[in-house]
């Protein structure tokens, strides 16, 4: 009580914050009449003083006032539209590095101009993530127009681009891109074999759109890099066709989890019908023999009754296409990892594409914590406030409205089932429709969205449906769903770009009926100007409607997809209206809510038909939300948890593959892992400790042929007495570095150096890649030490520390071995077949099961190849006057050179032999 009282005098701490803004804000107006007296030329002038004034030591905050008025004004002269004082305190509050939580229709994609402006002046380059290509695309020339009119140059980063152009795009001053393709090319990057093909440069400040849902529903799913395996298509469709024997009756199906496990019965009814099939091994289903098969029933399983066709996924063109469970478009190019997509494919009987290995992967939340600095802006964040600072370190600041919002959001309308939820829907949308009122449904599945249909098309409503079987025409359905009478049924509208305006939008209005007509154009113009005033005089028939009226079908799982929904009504002080109808069959009710006593309560009080509308019901959804919101957050938690352990280990591969390109050389790097290598070989064979007579002679001979190449005269030695296992380590090392010595000569030390490095790289990239494979393994199966009362995620961290010194320890030695008995081929090389440019990236989540995976062609990626580059050697140069006689070679050349006979041997080794 006291606390609302302290509130309702002094205001809460966010509405302090704001106020706080205030002076800034009023000290940006104050520059307002000097900056409006401006030329145009003189305007654009502004950005060269302020990085002049930079450059002389003020800081960006220094700064900030008149470089925000100018923005303004820049944004006033190009695009028409002034910003808000409102945006302003946006603009601040992004600037510094939080997240501006602003309503729909107040304009953030203008905010955004203010705080990348003044933070592209040091020139160091600034990111604007959004959600979709399609937005940055557009943001990119719309709001470009704005910064190329002040002097910045600025880029896009999107699919299908080459090396060359995302170079350029990077190094603009603003690149805008989504956050697939930002965290891919950071990944590509760190794949690249020369510091000239990497197209990133070091990060500054990133500016991400549509927050929350990048970093909070995309990041529970890591983006993974991944080449081809072989082709196991036959054993996916076997199992597939056992598993649709299985009955109900032999698993158990656990929707809250999204998870299907065998009961005993079960067991051996598959045991039974693989033995049939010849895929079972002995009689038992999980003898270790049988892993692979468990794994694919597991994944059959899942994708028989777990996933649904049309929720979860389409099938369009012969292809299985994600469905995203939070915007409801198709992931068209992305799979599923660990085998389920092909598992799916198996299910739908379509073409199955090959399994993947991860080549590369980070999370979200490790990417975007690279960013020194980096804002956030969305419309609805206060939610997931506490994960935001807890993940980023970031705080959500609430942006007044500018204009009052006058929208009304009422109370959730419950019925018994969904027959008579949707008929009460479609009664309502026709009574609407009758009146004028523009009517926005949104709904959680394709599914939902074509049953309502049915039922509209049974009232003779007229109607349009989008979701991701439309998907291209979305921009268009969606930015007319303001028009006079208009009813579009819509999944999940979150994060749909497309501004929403009473009586219709001009853009779209004019590319859908006058598509013949260019912008800019004299009879454009005059088109134009008609079709304006039609469509101001059907808002003003619409705002007597009652403005735009947005239904629910069904809570989701998220209160943000839910305020998102109705945030879509109310825009900029309009009227609106919301509503949720829901039902006993909903899932969100069915899983996670309170079912016993919602069933007696329905099933007893309410009559066929009837609704029944209480705040305390709608106080329980809200309920049930939190416990879904607070165990997507635990999944999200574990997942950056997890990554966190690799996170270390990926910067110091990365950082060593970034030393070893700049590096000219190697050699001593090299030198240090022989010299570690001999002294590894000689500890196995000499323990400490140990008698000269128990020492492994033979075993050591053995592997410092085959490790090293040489064959040191161990037996003359062990005859010296006081013979020490560092006496022993000391002349190995030395006798393998004298051979090492002689075949640089041999080939010239410049091409050495760059063979040196080339070996590293490649050694180093491969053994990354084994040890990305052990680590997925291992967190698959980590959990089951909670049975032995040990916490999983320390069990991770000790297991992963000791696989990565493993892992160094691996590649000190085939370093040293490739170097000692490589061997080389001074004849043309043959000609290659081409390699088919298979490369795959993915958003998987290791956890629960979604995931999104994106399949480019690798010429789109940067040329990112699976195979390795070949050694790039330098063959020296033959005397012209060589006959064909071996016996006139005497002489002629060195006896260390390759045999001119193109043997690959020395020519003393050859020909040239004594």
């Amino acid at each position: 009580m006291f606390a609302g009282i302290a509130k309702a005098i002094f205001g809460s701490s966010n509405d302090r914050y704001v106020k706080s803004m205030q002076p800034i804000v009023n000290k940006i107006a104050s520059f307002e009449p000097t900056v409006s007296a401006l030329s145009d030329e003189d305007l654009a002038a502004q950005t060269v003083r302020f990085r002049e004034r930079y450059a002389g030591g003020e800081t960006l905050d220094q700064l900030l006032p008149e470089a925000f008025a100018t923005v303004r004004e820049a944004a006033k002269r190009v695009l028409g539209q002034r910003h808000y004082d409102v945006q302003m305190i946006g603009g601040i509050t992004l600037h510094r590095g939080e997240i501006a939580e602003m309503r729909t229709g107040e304009g953030k994609t203008l905010v955004a101009t203010l705080a990348v402006y003044l933070n592209a002046l040091p020139g160091l380059g600034v990111h604007v993530v959004t959600v979709n290509d399609y937005l940055a695309r557009r943001d990119a020339e719309w709001m470009g127009q704005v910064y190329r009119f002040l002097g910045l140059t600025v880029g896009v980063i999107v699919p299908n681009l080459s090396d060359d152009e995302r170079r350029e795009a990077y190094w603009s001053d603003i690149t805008y891109g989504t956050n697939n393709e930002f965290g891919f090319d950071y990944l590509r990057d760190n794949m690249k074999y020369e510091r000239h093909q990497m197209v990133q440069r070091p990060f500054a400040y990133a500016v991400v759109d549509e927050v929350d849902s990048v970093l909070i529903d995309e990041a529970r799913t890591p983006l993974i890099i991944s080449g081809p395996t072989e082709d196991k298509s036959e054993l996916y469709k076997l199992v597939d066709a056992v598993v649709k024997q299985v009955d109900k009756s032999h698993y158990e199906h656990d929707e809250k989890q999204r998870s299907v496990i065998l009961t005993e019965d079960g067991t051996e009814a598959i045991e039974r019908a693989l033995e049939a099939a010849g895929l079972l091994q002995g009689d038992n289903l999980y003898d270790f023999e049988n892993t692979q098969v468990v794994h694919h029933l597991n994944q059959a399983l899942k994708a028989n009754v777990v996933f649904r066709r049309d929720t979860d996924y389409i099938v369009k063109d012969g292809k299985v296409i994600i469905i995203d469970e939070f915007t409801g478009r198709m992931m068209d190019g992305r799979r599923w990892s660990d085998g389920l997509h092909q598992a799916v494919e198996a299910k739908e009987g379509v073409n199955i594409e090959p399994e993947n290995q991860t080549l590369a992967s980070i999370t979200f939340q490790n990417y975007f914590r690279m960013y020194p600095k980096i804002g956030g802006m969305t419309g609805t964040a206060a939610t997931e406030a506490p994960e935001f600072y807890q993940i980023y370190k970031m705080n959500v600041v609430s942006i007044p409205t500018n204009v009052p919002v006058q929208r009304i959001d009422e109370d959730d309308e419950f019925y018994k089932n969904i027959g008579d939820k949707f008929a009460a829907i479609a009664a309502a949308i026709r009574d609407k429709q009758k009146t004028g009122q523009p009517v926005l449904v949104g709904t959680v599945s394709i599914e939902k969205s074509e049953l309502l249909s049915e039922y509209l098309k049974a009232e003779n409503v007229p109607h349009a449906v989008l979701n991701a079987r439309l998907h291209e025409q979305e921009s268009h359905i969606v930015a007319q769903a303001g028009r006079m009478g208009a009813v579009t049924i819509a999944t999940n509208m979150a994060g749909r770009g497309t501004d929403i305006q009473l009586g219709g939008n001009l853009e779209m209005r004019m590319l859908d009926e006058h598509p013949d007509l260019v912008a800019g154009t004299p009879e454009y113009d005059a088109v134009a100007a008609g079709v304006r005033a039609e469509i101001v005089a059907e808002k003003e028939r619409v705002l007597a409607a009652g403005g735009l009226f947005v239904l629910g079908t069904e809570r989701h799982e998220s209160r943000r997809i839910d305020n998102q929904l109705r945030g879509r009504s109310g825009r900029q002080g309009d009227p609106g209206l919301s509503r949720f109808y829901l039902s006993l069959d909903d899932d969100l009710l069915r899983i996670f809510g309170p079912q016993t006593m919602f069933a007696k309560m329905m099933n007893k009080n309410l009559a066929d038909g009837e609704a029944i509308v209480s705040p305390w019901i709608s106080k329980a959804i809200e309920t049930a939300q939190k416990k879904v919101e607070a165990r997507n957050y635990d999944i999200r938690k574990q997942v950056v948890e997890y990554d966190d352990v690799m996170n270390d280990q990926r910067k110091v591969v990365y950082e060593q593959r970034a030393d070893i390109m700049d590096a000219e050389a190697v050699d001593d790097v090299v030198a240090d892992m022989r010299a570690e290598t001999v002294t590894t070989i000689v500890g196995d064979a000499c323990p400490p400790g140990s008698y000269p007579e128990q020492w492994n002679i033979e075993g050591l001979k053995a592997a410092a042929l085959d490790v090293l190449a040489i064959e040191p005269p161990l037996d003359e030695w062990m005859k010296e007495e006081m013979l020490e296992p560092e006496i022993l380590a000391t002349r190995i090392a030395e006798a393998a570095e004298a051979t090492i010595k002689e075949r640089a000569e041999e080939i010239g030390i410049d091409s050495w150096k760059g063979i040196e490095k080339s070996v590293l790289l490649q050694t180093l990239d491969h053994h990354w890649k084994e040890h990305l494979s052990t680590l997925d393994a291992l967190r698959q199966v980590i959990h089951l030490r909670a049975y032995a009362q040990k916490t999983p995620i320390n069990e991770y961290k000790t297991e992963a520390f000791a696989l990565f010194e493993r892992m160094l320890s691996a590649i000190r030695e085939d370093v040293t071995r490739t170097l000692a008995n490589i061997r080389f081929n001074f004849a043309p090389p043959p000609e290659l077949p081409q390699m088919p440019s298979i490369f795959t990236t993915t958003h998987f989540d290791p956890l629960s099961g979604s995931d999104d995976t994106n399949d480019f062609d690798a010429a789109s990626l940067g040329l990112v190849t699976t195979r390795l580059p070949p050694l790039q050697i330098v063959q020296p140069a033959m005397p012209d006057e060589l006959g064909e006689d071996p016996a006139e070679w005497e002489g002629k050349i060195s006896r260390n050179s390759p045999c001119p006979c193109g043997s690959g041997r020395k020519y003393k080794h050859c020909h040239g032999q004594l």
